[in-house]
């Protein structure tokens, strides 16, 4: 067994693997550049090496670079994580050659499965279904129009060494394939240093489902279940679960065997993962090999019981599987929700910057830790204070749970979503507490499709219904009481004018657009930290002791438990509460009846106009300006490409009209609304 292990990545996956490196007397070595110098996996690992400036490709994507970390660290192994140098053929040849062992599979098995090209040609002389598709890389934009017409719209454009997400569009048009096989091929070569595409026919309504295997070096390879994938935006996994609420026992066996003689077929070595694509029939088709640790092993490994990590690591040191398939256990339920700091409010745009608040809901499982199951488990590689950079991926935290079935999880999640409070940047968590709450996911009816159908719009607060809309209004009185019972406390108040606290309040609860809903409220008692709130007719009877300066508020509600945000200050308002619950989220006044008798007559300032501006939707790095002063635009037409977070995001016109001035050149930094352009 290794001493000493590097991590060649960073983030949460470095963290992760620190984590059951400690667990198994591990020293480890962690790399870092010049964004992650405060970085918490830096902070975790015995000793750091400093890999060079902050962009990926002048730092983790150069393999010189960790080569020589190992060697001056007397490190023994590499575990790449996922991304970067993960799943790089070249990387792990290099790693073998120098002696140092790779904690993944074989170089021979990244060539032949983690190429996506070659995997779909090994898959058809195996005799596997793969879907139809120009499996060679593709020349140039015109060459990709012309093979996506022959194989028929809609169709998907892959970057040969692509992955979550990056250098991946779905066209619908030639219009579509023309920009979006540029758009992968530039995404494709900044981030794996690869700019092969090929074209595949896009499946509709079709099910992800991958088969997580594991194999080591004296030819034993097992597969340890399925995990569901469906729910995707821009094909990037948001929510995850094992197992799948759609397949079969059948289906599970016939997969689980096809992928293990997929792997066989390579003499796959480590963990790793068949993907496939899963008709509405139960039928399933090839879809690629990921020749690494996937994101979301955390739901594999509760409902089997495994560390994946420290069974890559056993492989890697040449041990045999000390397990066959019959002992692979399935037990209860596992969902993962990927927590990346984008903006759901502004369609998802990246969001960086420092993390003033960062509070998880409390742990009951954790990181290479299997004995302690059925709970819920935070694995992330941030802290509060702490920055998040522009250069790398969006993903800063995932929330797992294990329930003894799938509604068990989804409860545990939604509770687990109601108690995470990151404040500084925006999250994507009102969002995720949307996607399960919504009925189609709680019944298990859904496919790779289901945001974009259900979501099309974009997503708003608002949008979001509640349960029982008067469980937050009374929640905003319920926790304004505790505000004016304690300022009634407080010493010193001129005598004959202390504060008195009334029984009877008017809430309005705000509306972005002016259109404000009162509520009059009556509160009851005051006994310590219960009250009693009368809302439209209904009683909402709370108890609850958390500190009043938490966000997160944990109590009773008509004797149910509940966790809820309550927050002061914060809003476009600065006298008003916001309430978050479920995913919904109001901004209430509490005031008495006459205050908001006034209220009602106060009168609604519009928001000023802004639409002779193109503003920074985003923080990130202008790439590309491709308007000049006095051109006419059309709309529709590209005006400029930000680069944020990996990812390449294209501002189109809105309307016609005229450039007037350009206020940003290429290469320039922006935060979110500064200007880039202003139309006549």
């Amino acid at each position: 067994m290794f001493t000493k292990i590097l991590i060649a990545n960073r983030g949460e996956i470095a963290c992760r693997v620190i984590a059951t490196a400690r667990k198994m007397g591990i020293a480890t070595v962690a790399v870092y550049s010049d964004a992650d110098k405060d970085a918490r996996h830096v902070k975790l690992a015995d000793e750091v090496v400093h890999i060079g400036a902050a962009p990926s490709r002048e730092s983790y994507l150069v393999a010189d670079r960790i080569i020589a970390a190992c060697k001056s660290t007397g490190a023994q192994a590499v575990h790449p994580g996922y991304g970067f140098l993960s799943e790089n053929e070249a990387f792990a040849k290099r790693c073998e050659e120098e002696g140092i062992a790779f904690i993944g599979p074989k170089a021979h098995s990244i060539a032949a499965m983690g190429d996506k090209i070659a995997s779909k040609k090994l898959a058809g002389e195996a005799k596997v279904n793969t879907i139809p598709g120009y499996n060679d890389a593709i020349e140039n934009a015109e060459k990709a129009v012309a093979i996506a017409k022959g194989i028929g719209y809609p169709v998907m454009i892959k970057a040969s060494a692509g992955g979550g997400g990056k250098g991946l569009r779905v066209a619908y048009n030639d219009k579509e394939a023309l920009e979006g096989f540029t758009a992968c091929q530039n995404e494709a070569r900044n981030s794996f240093g690869d700019d092969r595409i090929f074209i595949e026919k896009f499946v509709q309504e079709p099910r992800h489902i991958e088969i997580q295997i594991l194999g080591d070096s004296h030819g034993n390879v097992v597969y340890l279940n399925e995990r569901e994938c469906s729910i995707q935006r821009r094909h990037q996994k948001v929510i995850e679960e094992a197992p799948s609420p759609f397949i079969s026992d059948a289906t599970r066996k016939a997969m689980g065997e096809q992928a293990v003689a997929l792997a066989k077929a390579v003499k796959y070595q480590s963990a790793g993962t068949v993907e496939f694509v899963v008709g509405k029939d139960q039928d399933f088709y090839f879809l690629e090999m990921n020749t690494r640790l996937q994101v979301e092993h955390p739901v594999t490994e509760c409902i089997t019981g495994l560390d994946l990590v420290e069974q890559m690591i056993r492989v890697a040191a040449g041990e045999p599987l000390s397990f066959t398939q019959a002992d692979v256990k399935r037990d209860g339920w596992a969902i993962e929700c990927r927590i990346n700091a984008e903006d759901p409010f502004r369609n998802f745009l990246p969001s960086t910057g420092r993390l003033v608040r960062f509070q998880t809901p409390e742990q009951t499982m954790w990181q290479a830790d299997t004995t302690h199951l059925n709970g819920v488990r935070v694995d992330t590689g941030v802290f509060e204070g702490g920055e998040i950079p522009m250069f790398y991926d969006s993903m800063i935290a995932k929330l797992i749970v294990h329930g003894k079935d799938r509604n068990d999880a989804i409860a545990k999640m939604r509770e687990a979503l109601n108690g995470f409070a990151i404040r500084g940047i925006s999250s994507n968590i009102p969002f995720q507490a949307a996607l399960l709450a919504h009925p189609k996911f709680v019944s298990g009816e859904f496919n790779t499709g289901f945001i974009a159908e259900h979501y099309s719009h974009g997503f708003h607060a608002e949008d979001v219904p509640h349960s029982d809309p008067g469980f937050l209004v009374a929640l905003a009185a319920h926790m304004n009481r505790r505000y004016r019972a304690r300022a009634a406390t407080i010493s010193g108040q001129v005598r004959g004018h202390e504060l008195k606290i009334a029984g009877d309040y008017c809430v309005v609860v705000l509306g972005a657009d002016g259109q404000h809903a009162y509520h009059a409220v009556q509160v009851a008692g005051c006994e310590g930290d219960a009250n009693s709130v009368l809302v439209d007719g209904k009683t909402y009877a709370f108890e609850s002791h958390t500190p009043m300066r938490a966000i997160c508020v944990q109590g009773q509600c008509n004797g149910l438990p509940f966790t809820a945000q309550v927050e002061r200050g914060t809003g476009k308002n600065p006298l008003a509460l916001r309430v978050i619950h479920n995913g919904t989220q109001i901004e209430a006044l509490v005031l008495s009846p006459r205050g908001g008798e006034l209220h009602r007559l106060m009168p609604y300032k519009a928001p000023p106009d802004l639409s002779k501006f193109l503003l920074s939707p985003m923080p990130g790095l202008l790439v590309e300006v491709a308007v000049q002063p006095g051109q006419k635009v059309q709309a529709g037409e590209k005006l400029a490409v930000i680069e944020a977070m990996k990812m390449e995001n294209i501002l189109f016109a809105s309307q016609d009209g005229v450039v007037s001035k350009v206020s940003a050149g290429k290469g320039d930094s922006l935060a979110v609304d500064d200007v880039i352009l202003e139309f006549a």
